[in-house]
């Protein structure tokens, strides 16, 4: 006869807590195009998160952004978002348990909390907004924790921006711009949107590397009751060997220059052949090894203007 196993299975009379840790990877290395390094620097907001039923979802690919998403992903306002998850759960009882981390203070960095799973809301569902930003965030929707009647015991997942479709802006610091009509939720990629002054935009680069990642680790239960509304533990600001390694990532940022200037007047000695002068400016640096900054002034020769 097999040996009976002590792993919980995902039925109602079996709940799990897990240990959830929010990791920044932006950093200037890995993300060099337009990087914010004040008024704000680059960072990260509290981390909502909520447990709940295959019926509730915070936010879609595909779909568009409630109000709450658009308050928390334009503003980091998320009083609204918890408010549409506990009206979720009071109609249908679809969302369960609402936590946050504290925010992170800096590109990369750590947060974590710990939350509770039932049978009846097993997926689990949270948005962090990237500082500064239109309306870019990273999360996840929908994730079963539940896998062949058991909780998992462990999952790790990178995470990459998304556009919640709420304001158009392309930069990192743009002035608020509100999109009319309101677009739908899409992942931001190295190549979309399509446009150069895009702060992912890093044409180069077939895939962006993460820009985040959550680990979560199921932990024994304790005798200490989780509240539905959970208090976050403190951030945790010391990094891991795979942080270490991932600050290596380099991501080539190639120079950006301006158009050439018209030409300008010819200038030299009657008789003889003059020189006229054209320039164009640095629009962006390069950075870890992209392709350098080609001349900025070109001459050629003319005949003098006005020579009596």
């Amino acid at each position: 006869m097999p040996s009976p196993t002590d792993a919980p299975t995902c039925t109602p009379a079996e709940s799990a807590h897990y240990s959830l840790t929010f990791t920044g990877k932006w950093t200037q290395a890995a993300f060099p195009k337009q990087y914010p390094i004040f008024r704000p620097p680059a960072q990260w907001s509290t981390l909502i998160g909520v447990s709940h039923s295959v019926d509730y979802h915070m936010w879609r690919r595909g779909d568009f952004a409630s109000n709450g998403v658009r308050e928390f992903t334009e503003k980091a306002e998320a009083w609204g978002l918890m408010k549409e998850a506990e009206a979720a759960g009071q109609r249908a009882h679809s969302a369960l348990g609402v936590f946050s981390t504290p925010a992170v203070a800096a590109g990369s960095g750590q947060a974590s909390a710990e939350f509770e799973v039932f049978a009846s809301n097993p997926y689990l569902s949270f948005m962090v907004r990237i500082v500064p930003s239109p309306d870019w965030f990273v999360g996840v929707d929908s994730l079963d924790l539940c896998e062949g009647g058991q909780w998992k015991e462990n999952v790790s997942l990178e995470l990459f921006p998304y556009d919640a479709g709420t304001d158009s802006g392309f930069t990192f610091s743009s002035p608020n711009y509100e999109t009319i009509p309101q677009d739908k939720v899409t992942q931001i990629t190295s190549s979309f949107p399509n446009h150069p002054a895009n702060s992912f935009f890093y044409p180069r680069l077939k895939h962006l590397p993460p820009i985040a990642k959550v680990t979560l680790t199921k932990i024994k239960k304790t005798n200490q009751i989780i509240s539905l509304l959970l208090e976050p533990t403190q951030s945790n600001q010391l990094p891991t060997d795979n942080e270490i390694e991932e600050k290596h990532i380099k991501t080539p940022l190639d120079c950006e220059v301006s158009p050439w200037s018209p030409w300008g007047l010819c200038k030299g000695k009657c008789g003889d052949s003059g020189v006229r002068h054209r320039t164009r400016y640095v629009l962006m640096h390069s950075a870890n090894h992209g392709t350098a900054c080609p001349l900025l002034e070109e001459e050629k020769k003319c005949i003098p203007d006005n020579c009596l």
